[in-house]
């Protein structure tokens, strides 16, 4: 139990642990961020994809 405690400290001093966090606060931002973006091109898409079915007249595609 006393190695556990002592590779806890060492993990602490060193500065891999705060690289870590702020590696994942990157993500979790980059990950925000294209979650808005793909929301946003969904709603256009959705409008792209109406004007181009009142546009085509129906059976055009066969």
């Amino acid at each position: 139990m006393c190695n556990f405690f002592k590779k806890i400290k060492l993990f602490s001093r060193s500065e891999d642990g705060p690289t870590s966090v702020e590696y994942a606060v990157l993500i979790a931002v980059i990950c925000i961020a294209v979650i808005g973006a793909l929301s946003s091109f969904g709603v256009h898409m959705d409008a792209l994809y109406t004007t181009i079915e009142t546009t085509v007249p129906p059976g055009a595609a066969s």
